[in-house]
């Protein structure tokens, strides 16, 4: 007989006890300062450390070519035949182009007022460097390029004159500044810290001059154009004088040597506008920049060296091409021969090819754009390497936590 023995029923598994966290909001806050913090130390601290003046040569450029495709789009009436055929462009190109340099003129000057906020020393540091303070006019002089093509306001509006008001004073401050130590302090003469960047400085007056003469005022304009001219042929002798051995300039820089170009075509619109007619004074200008343009562009190993890497100095070569090519727009207006409507179509045609290289570039080589080792950043060269745990944020980091 078989005996069935029970087994007893298994015992359960007892269920931990469940336990509920209760996180204080106050650390919740806590994690996302601390979150906010190392975005801005990682990603948005080294751009404005990086982004120094120089970086406003694109800005020069996207400007300026905006304001030949306005010149081109809108032909007189009594216009050459090749110019009624480049008023055929589309408003819709120059719309799109006007809409990017604004786009990126306000990022850029967004960055650098941060920069200013932020890393006073490194501003300070670009002021006193004989090549970085010249290019902390290319900020004004792209906000007035693009106000003279802006689609919405016409010379003669309040809105114009008040923002006219707003660029130009910058300017006359800074050359108050740059001018007088240029034939004043020991260390800053104009003799030793002249290099080609310096005719930024009078290439602001022209422009400020030019937009003054389209809103009538014309004493205004003679002002800014007096200071300008008499300035430029001081630094234009200065430079002619001492190029030859100046060791002031990198090699990486020497594109910036069309500045050449662009200061006496500046002047030549400039004149023209305030006489109301491209004269005797405005064509000397005007052949001094071509005379300038052929002695350049025939001494292609000048350049050779500076363009075995991107950089943003390259894009000094667009700004002064397009001054040439609105300068060589109103002298054939002037002229109306075949060959000067010609060569304004080359000049333009050039410039704007150039100006399409060198946005294809960049936007290949944005991860280069902001070298920490940026050969061209003043700053580089009297001060060590940005450490952004200088500004404090580790101790906020602690202090959150």
């Amino acid at each position: 007989m078989t005996t069935i023995v029970q087994q007893p029923p298994p015992t359960p598994t007892p269920t931990p006890p469940q336990i509920t966290l209760t996180v204080p909001s106050t650390s919740i806050h806590s994690n996302d300062h601390t979150g906010t913090l190392i975005i801005i130390k990682t990603l948005i601290i080294p751009i404005i450390t990086r982004c120094h003046a120089g970086y406003f040569r694109i800005t020069l450029s996207l400007c300026c070519q905006t304001l030949l495709w306005k010149t081109l789009k809108d032909p007189p009436e009594n216009a050459h035949a090749y110019r009624r055929i480049l008023g055929l462009f589309p408003s819709t190109a120059f719309l799109l182009l006007w809409s990017l340099s604004l786009l990126i003129l306000t990022t850029l000057s967004i960055l650098y007022i941060l920069r200013c906020a932020l890393f006073s020393n490194m501003v300070k540091t670009e002021y006193l460097n004989h090549i970085g303070v010249n290019y902390l006019f290319a900020p004004w002089i792209s906000w007035l390029l693009l106000l003279q093509t802006a689609p919405f306001l016409t010379p003669k509006t309040v809105y114009y004159l008040l923002l006219w008001w707003l660029f130009v004073v910058p300017i006359f401050v800074l050359d108050v500044k740059i001018y007088g130590q240029w034939f004043t302090k020991g260390k800053r003469i104009l003799s030793r810290v002249a290099n080609p960047a310096s005719q930024l400085s009078v290439v602001g007056n022209f422009v400020g001059a030019r937009a003054a003469a389209q809103m009538g005022w014309k004493e205004s304009a003679m002002v800014l154009f007096t200071l300008g001219m008499v300035h430029y042929m001081v630094v234009f002798v200065t430079l002619y004088q001492r190029l030859s051995g100046n060791t002031c300039l990198p090699t990486v820089l020497r594109p910036v040597m069309f500045l050449f170009i662009a200061a006496p075509s500046m002047a030549s619109l400039a004149w023209d506008e305030i006489s109301g007619t491209f004269d005797f004074s405005s064509k000397m200008l005007f052949y001094l920049s071509m005379f300038l343009f052929l002695c350049l562009v025939t001494r292609p190993n000048l350049f050779k060296s500076s363009m075995k890497k991107f950089n943003v100095v390259w894009w000094a070569y667009s700004y002064p091409l397009t001054v040439l090519a609105l300068a060589a727009t109103e002298y054939a207006q002037d002229t109306k021969s075949s060959f000067a409507h010609l060569l304004m179509l080359l000049l333009s045609a050039l410039s704007v090819m150039v100006s399409i290289v060198l946005m294809v570039y960049t936007a290949l080589n944005t991860n280069t754009l902001l070298p920490p080792d940026d050969a061209c950043d003043p700053t580089n060269a009297t001060l060590d390497p940005i450490n952004v745990s200088s500004i404090n944020l580790d101790s906020s980091l602690e202090s959150s936590s």
